[in-house]
């Protein structure tokens, strides 16, 4: 801290930002398939709709139902960073680690064991949410 100032809320609130923005990503943006998810399963988009004809309309609506949950998580988050964090609310560092551990974190670890082609874009939003939690950390601790 520089002066007294907290960086943390604008941190973790900017992180916050940045999953709703992937929220709205799944809910109004991504395909049902990727390139990526065709070369994991070894099957092109005809062979797969011949054989479920149901399937992209069903995987729309799960990323729907995705988007949905990760953007409601991130104005949780938001909450929890202009309110808890800024408030030095205790436990507030804690809520924001774990919630960035499950969620951008276990993200960004998941699509490095499915070799993704987002992995290193979803790893950048990760450390972000790495830095912010430091943050939260480090900024509890000194009085206010």
């Amino acid at each position: 801290m520089s002066n007294g100032r907290m960086y943390a809320p604008g941190l973790l609130a900017g992180c916050g930002l940045l999953l709703i923005g992937l929220g709205a990503y799944f809910v109004f943006l991504r395909p049902p398939l990727l390139p990526e998810d065709l070369r994991a399963i070894g099957a092109t988009a005809d062979q797969l709709t011949a054989r479920a004809p149901g399937l992209l309309v069903w995987l729309r609506r799960v990323f729907w139902v995705l988007g949905g949950y990760i953007a409601s998580t991130s104005v949780l988050t938001l909450y929890v960073a202009l309110a808890a964090v800024r408030g030095r609310a205790r436990g507030a560092a804690g809520i924001a680690t774990l919630a960035g551990l499950l969620s951008i974190g276990w993200m960004a670890a998941v699509n490095f064991m499915i070799d993704s082609d987002f992995k290193w874009l979803l790893l950048a939003f990760a450390l972000l949410w790495g830095i912010a939690a430091w943050r939260c950390w480090r900024e509890a601790r000194v009085p206010a």
